[in-house]
């Protein structure tokens, strides 16, 4: 038998990790959710953020981590360009919200140091913060705090996009840190470091895919959750060429025939891993069927109901049947997306089981089959603009948020519904909200909101 599920050994009702309790984006345990609301309506507090970050909050019981740089102590500006527009986006005719992309206001990056905060759920105050690293730069449109926490109720662990993790108890002491450019040398990808930390049977796995700035190989680490020492650490070979090794990607946790496997995905591939030692079980090509030599990948693998989507530079979009070993490119195809105008780039797609949606860059919805890739609807323009957070399922409805902070709520199910689309500050937004019990936790990129009923 075949399932697919992730190994964040959590409480479903908390959101330990980016992307929820499955680290599939969705959750079965969050109810009652709004669909309205705006800067007056449906808050329950909002606490000011010392600077942006694409990083998103990480929720258990009574506590809220997030990462962020400190609030900036110099006035002079960062010069930011803004990206172009996505192909076919409103953004090209002068039109949507978001425009083709903006960054925060004023230019600013946020202060030097790289900083996890530890908030109270109740009222949003901050109960402590904690120095991780020192030293933060503009990386393409993010800057040096990208990835989001992991807990597991008792720790938290953070890493830094300059390669620092370090592992916090509840209270703020610190347990452990390790340092992956003194140990493994310069991280290389083009736009900085960006992937997220995955808590899987007691080892905190991080994934460092990069070609572009370095020589040294693209590795998976896996470290004692608890000590900090090293578990193992195997390289992950690519042929990929100039930049196409770089991936920002996360790793995902895929339980088949009953054993937890991380799906690893970038440098035009992806591949299974065992979590007891981190050897290849299995690999898939055809990311990059070009071999482009600017095919770096950015949106993370979604493992689902015994399917593993893996999407690319917008396309091709592949969805393999989980199993097999060695080279599965051909013998675990179920299907192929080549409709660029649909495709992300940015945003990770997320499956219900029967239904697969992946948002564009420019904030449209599209729903496939999951199992066989037939088009259900789509390209629907939510109306949200510029758009590089990922949906969540939750509720029965997908929520998706643009850069300019405004979040479209859709109907799940066959058929296109749009429930409503719903404002905040306006400001430069790249976060993934969480959802826990009937609240929403949604970093803008000057405060940090719990919206509710």
């Amino acid at each position: 038998m075949i399932t697919c599920a992730t190994g964040l050994t959590a409480d479903a009702a908390n959101w330990p990790g980016w992307r929820g309790p499955e680290g599939d984006g969705t959750t079965t345990t969050a109810k009652n959710l709004p669909d309205a609301w705006g800067p007056t309506q449906n808050i329950k507090w909002k606490q000011e953020m010392p600077a942006w970050s694409g990083s998103s909050p990480v929720v258990w019981g009574d506590r809220i981590f997030v990462n962020t740089p400190s609030k900036e102590s110099v006035t002079t500006p960062v010069e930011i360009p803004a990206p172009a527009p996505a192909p076919g986006s409103d953004a090209k005719k002068g039109k949507g919200k978001g425009g083709g992309g903006r960054g925060p206001a004023g230019g600013s990056i946020g202060g030097q140091e790289l900083l996890l905060l530890c908030l109270d759920r109740a009222t949003g105050r901050e109960l402590w913060r904690r120095q991780v690293d020192h030293g933060n730069a503009f990386k393409m449109q993010h800057n040096s705090s990208s990835p989001s926490p992991v807990t597991d109720g008792k720790h938290v662990w953070t890493v830094s996009g300059n390669g620092l993790i370090a592992c916090f108890d509840f209270s703020g002491a610190e347990k452990w840190r390790f340092n992956l450019v003194e140990k493994y040398g310069v991280l290389g990808a083009n736009h900085g470091y960006g992937s997220s930390p995955v808590l899987v049977e007691g080892k905190l796995v991080v994934q460092v895919l990069h070609g572009m700035k370095t020589k040294e190989p693209s590795y998976i680490l896996a470290l004692n959750a608890t000590t900090g020492a090293v578990v193992w650490r195997v390289e992950r070979p690519t042929d990929a060429l100039r930049e196409s090794p770089d991936a920002y990607t996360t790793p995902a946790v895929a339980v088949i025939d009953g054993r937890r496997q991380l799906v690893v995905l970038g440098g035009n591939y992806v591949t299974g891993h065992a979590v007891a030692n981190g050897a290849e079980l299995w690999r898939a090509g055809g990311m990059n069927p070009k071999n482009d030599g600017a095919f770096r990948v950015v949106p993370s693998p979604t493992v689902r109901d015994g399917m593993i989507f893996a999407p690319t530079r917008k396309i091709p979009l592949l969805a393999f049947k989980a199993g097999g070993k060695g080279d599965i490119s051909t013998s675990q195809l179920a299907w192929s997306w080549t409709d660029q105008r649909n495709a992300p780039d940015v945003p990770t797609p997320v499956s219900d089981g029967p239904r697969f949606y992946m948002a564009a860059d420019n904030g449209t919805l599209t729903c496939l089959d999951a199992k066989t890739g037939a088009l259900i609807y789509g390209p629907e323009d939510t109306g949200i603009g510029r758009t590089w957070a990922s949906p969540i399922i939750a509720d029965g409805k997908i929520f998706l948020t643009g850069q300019s902070g405004e979040t479209a709520v859709i109907q799940a199910g066959a058929t296109y519904k749009l429930l409503g689309k719903n404002s905040l500050d306006g400001s430069y937004t790249l976060s993934t909200p969480a959802f826990v019990d009937s609240e929403i936790i949604i970093r803008t990129g000057t405060h940090l909101y719990c919206v509710t009923r």
